[in-house]
């Protein structure tokens, strides 16, 4: 969820939340994953295709492999090439049914730091058309009903139903996010020993990745949120110099995304809420925003009271000339001077991505995420 709708609708969902609690798993009481043996339990989950998916869907798949997935998660995404290998090798004898378990408003904005979507079911849509998926992608993240019989551990968790549909492998799909370090394939394993109607070397594996959003962290989300909205907010005046430096970001390290903006401009204002919901998502990493209003100095009051407002605990400067023409020189002398104007500079400096007017903070947040793993590689980078 959005961090402006959160932060709006902090005492309902808070009501909401008192009541869901008495119905829903707690992420520190679900029981033990689905034990091996068990009978494919029944459920009916909508799907990106638009179409709902029941276990009659697959009836006539020898086997049936559900593997719980998400969109946010950096481990989930490092299987998704695998998954559709083996959606692909498999076609013809095993049916893949990918769900997304977690609770969209229980993943936090920091927990978005590696990802360019969320999980709710609109971008489980775009994240399945954009990476091509060839497999069902379903989802049970608003009443976690199935989540909550399997109680998957990670995601990815992968289980796998023989052709009478009971349980004969639970576990990971193999040995490692990153490939070249993979030396067992448990999932294939399982698989073709299900298929020859034999039974796998190992049933049951531990899984590694992101935890579950179970519906009680939404409780967490909303003091997360309460407590980055009550952080400081700062303004300094930025003279040329200061701005050709902030441009050329010789010596931060980081990612830096610069937007000029000011508040007498709608595009600016509407957009400024992304502006901080970005710097919030991906700040834990090596990322920072910078604002600079390009306002004259004597109003400065009325663009702190705005990014006040606005909660706007980034890097925040208003020029400190009267020279509007300077400033875009300074800045970027490839700025043609209208507003908004956003830039992505790397940690050599370079700009990236650069966008005169309104940005699609969807296609930014497809470059924000490999620039930085460029700088910060972590294990899962693997399949993508």
């Amino acid at each position: 969820m959005p961090f402006r709708i959160v932060r709006e609708f902090v005492l309902s969902v808070s009501c909401l939340f008192l009541l869901c609690v008495s119905v829903c798993v707690s992420a520190a009481s679900k029981p033990a994953p689905l034990a091996i043996g068990s009978d494919l339990p029944d459920f009916n989950l909508p799907a990106v295709d638009g179409k709902s998916y029941t276990p009659a869907s697959f009836k006539d798949a020898e086997v049936l492999m559900l593997v719980f997935t998400c969109n946010h998660c950096p481990t989930a995404q490092a299987y998704e090439g695998r998954l559709k290998e083996i959606a692909a090798d498999y076609k013809d004898r095993v049916a893949v049914l990918a769900i997304n378990p977690n609770h969209a408003e229980a993943v936090r904005l920091d927990e978005m730091a590696y990802t360019d979507l969320g999980d709710t079911f609109d971008e489980m849509v775009v994240r399945a058309e954009h990476q091509n998926f060839n497999f069902v992608y379903a989802d049970d993240g608003p009443k976690q009903e199935l989540t909550t019989i399997f109680s998957p551990i990670a995601t990815p968790h992968v289980f796998i139903f023989d052709k009478k549909r009971k349980l004969r492998f639970q576990g990971r799909i193999d040995n490692s996010e990153r490939l070249d370090l993979v030396g067992r394939h448990d999932t294939r394993e399982a698989l073709d020993s299900i298929l020859a109607g034999k039974k796998p070397e190992i049933e049951t594996t531990k899984v590694f990745g992101c935890s579950i959003k179970w519906a009680d962290k939404v409780e967490d989300n909303i003091r997360w949120q309460k407590k980055v909205a009550k952080e400081a907010v700062t303004l300094e005046k930025a003279d040329a110099k200061t701005l050709q430096a902030l441009r050329k970001n010789a010596d931060s390290g980081k990612l830096r995304l610069i937007n000029a903006w000011a508040t007498w401009c709608g595009p600016c204002v509407s957009e400024f809420d992304d502006l901080v919901e970005t710097n919030l998502r991906f700040r834990i990493r090596d990322f920072e925003l910078v604002t600079v209003a390009a306002q004259f100095p004597n109003e400065e009051a009325k663009v702190r009271k705005f990014l006040e407002k606005k909660r706007a605990s980034s890097k925040n400067y208003i020029f400190a000339g009267d020279d509007k023409y300077k400033l875009l020189e300074a800045l970027d002398p490839n700025w043609n001077g209208a507003l908004p104007y956003t830039i992505l500079v790397d940690e050599k400096g370079e700009v990236i991505y650069s966008e005169n007017g309104p940005v699609d903070f969807l296609a930014l947040r497809r470059v924000i995420v490999p620039a930085l793993d460029k700088i910060e590689p972590w294990g899962g980078l693997g399949d993508n």
